[in-house]
């Protein structure tokens, strides 16, 4: 593990802010950091702080945004990037003790199912979502196993812009750990904020974002739809999880260890 100095944390805490009693880590190239612990879950449990992060790609990662990120003593990253993905940006930089897995779960490229400008933006990210749930089972399941792992954490899980597939593995996970849908459709929706301030950098970079690809915006009702809908398939999001592959023995040790 990453061992840093008191100094280095205080340097780092300043990146550090609430929203609604959410901690969100600020950043100069990463742009959706944050702790997916604080909240409710089974039997009066809160779901802990410092094991579970989530964010946009990290392969940005320099300076004093590489200080700020080593002070979190992250073990393991969890990178959810298609390969092309993967070679086109390139992955975390080294840290000492940390421990790079790609897991892809599969699915279609945005583009084959372009956003149509005007249409209801949460019915179509809902139901890229579900489509991934379907064609994506054994990477979700591999994905959900890692974190079950307690040896892997503290963990952080990303994709591109950290709200899609991101967006649903710690969904999935929050829901098995008892955290109300509202919660989890909160937590999901940070990341639209997140997107405000990629677009503002990216507008620096003289890139161009595909056409095809829907705003970077996470209305609730997005993860709202896409998990009731997901329990009225498999019974709960549990069944869903157990259809996937997921074990009983990954769901105890989830809950054993992110839950206090």
């Amino acid at each position: 593990m990453t061992v840093t100095s008191a100094g280095d944390t205080h340097r780092a805490d300043r990146y550090r802010v609430r929203v609604d009693a959410i901690e969100v880590t600020r950043f100069n190239t990463l742009f959706n950091f944050r702790d997916v612990g604080g909240h409710a879950g089974h039997d009066g449990r809160t779901v802990r702080s410092g094991r579970l992060f989530r964010s946009d790609t990290p392969h940005r990662l320099a300076g004093a945004d590489r200080t700020a990120f080593a002070s979190f003593g992250v073990r393991t990253v969890l990178d959810l990037r298609r390969p092309h993905e993967v070679d086109r940006d390139g992955r975390i930089p080294d840290f000492a003790g940390l421990t790079w897995r790609h897991i892809h779960p599969e699915h279609a490229e945005w583009s084959d199912i372009p956003f149509q400008p005007g249409a209801d933006l949460a019915r179509y990210l809902a139901d890229r979502y579900a489509d991934l749930a379907t064609t994506g089972t054994a990477g979700l399941a591999a994905a959900i196993g890692l974190i079950a792992d307690e040896s892997n954490a503290p963990l952080l899980v990303h994709c591109v812009a950290g709200k899609d597939r991101t967006g649903i593995v710690c969904g999935l996970t929050l829901a098995v750990l008892g955290v109300s849908d509202d919660d989890i459709a909160t937590d999901y929706a940070l990341s639209t904020a997140a997107g405000e301030r990629f677009q503002a950098w990216f507008a620096t970079t003289g890139m161009a974002v595909h056409p095809a690809l829907p705003p970077l915006t996470c209305p609730e009702e997005a993860m709202l739809l896409f998990l009731a809908e997901l329990r009225d398939s498999y019974g709960s999001v549990e069944g869903y999880l157990r259809h996937a592959g997921v074990s009983d023995a990954q769901v105890a040790a989830l809950r054993d260890h992110l839950l206090e």
